[in-house]
């Protein structure tokens, strides 16, 4: 049985993939801003089968709440040894390039928030010698792209930031999975054209399990991303910057 802390626990992925830690019987501690929909999510993982579910209400960009949220958790559940890291938002890329203000805050919430957290979870597993974190960063932060660069910057920052904390903390127990998801039909991308790209976030919560229960290092999801990032990472600059991706 996992002990589980889901942060941003009241998006479509995270709570695809708490529905299946419920179904195995793991326990698990859900944080999210919004108190009524993290309750309905909770009741749903009650009902699925999860032994514990516990709550708080939480803002990631409260960087002084993020100690006192792993206290709650590892209290709550009589120990910690799973972090996921989901919370985020999808940043307005148009807006960002002529408001700075909120270029930085999207910088702050989707990279800042995320790393303050996972090394403070980080450091807390390591105590122990044992635990994994599995944090979304985003194919986005794999190249800047004018389409959405200010998103992709934040990502980047928490793709590096978990590589370095993976090869840290692997010698004290301690596995960190990098998850990179392409397009995900959520909510948040309601207003977006969809296509053969497009995956469910069922999808990708099935590969987070899988990812943390095989111990592997990068997760892109669907696996055909890992082809797609690869190409355009290779496209030479001159040829890169005439495109319009």
């Amino acid at each position: 049985m996992r002990k589980i802390l889901i942060v941003g626990a009241t998006s479509a992925i995270a709570e695809a993939t708490a529905r299946v830690w419920a179904q195995r019987g793991d326990k698990l501690f859900l944080a999210a801003r919004r108190e009524t929909q993290l309750q309905s999510v909770a009741d749903d993982l009650r009902t699925r089968g999860a032994p514990f579910v516990g709550t708080q209400v939480f803002d990631a960009n409260a960087l002084d709440q993020h100690v006192s949220l792993l206290q709650a958790a590892t209290e709550a559940m009589g120990g910690l040894d799973t972090v996921l890291i989901a919370h985020g938002t999808l940043s307005d890329q148009n807006r960002a390039q002529t408001d700075a203000a909120y270029a930085m805050d999207e910088i702050h919430t989707n990279g800042l928030s995320v790393v303050h957290l996972m090394g403070l979870a980080g450091e807390q597993l390591a105590s122990q010698g044992h635990g994994a974190i599995a944090v979304i960063s985003s194919v986005a932060g794999d190249r800047g792209r004018q389409s959405n660069y200010v998103y992709g910057s934040a990502k980047a920052l928490v793709s590096a930031f978990a590589s370095g904390l993976r090869q840290r903390l692997s010698k004290q127990g301690v596995h960190v999975v990098t998850i990179k998801p392409g397009f995900v039909d959520t909510p948040m991308t309601a207003s977006f054209k969809k296509g053969a790209l497009w995956a469910k976030p069922e999808k990708v919560a099935a590969d987070i399990v899988n990812g943390v229960d095989k111990g592997k290092s990068v997760v892109y999801t669907p696996g055909f991303w890992a082809l797609i990032m690869l190409i355009i990472k290779h496209i030479p600059e001159f040829v890169f910057v005439k495109l319009a991706l």
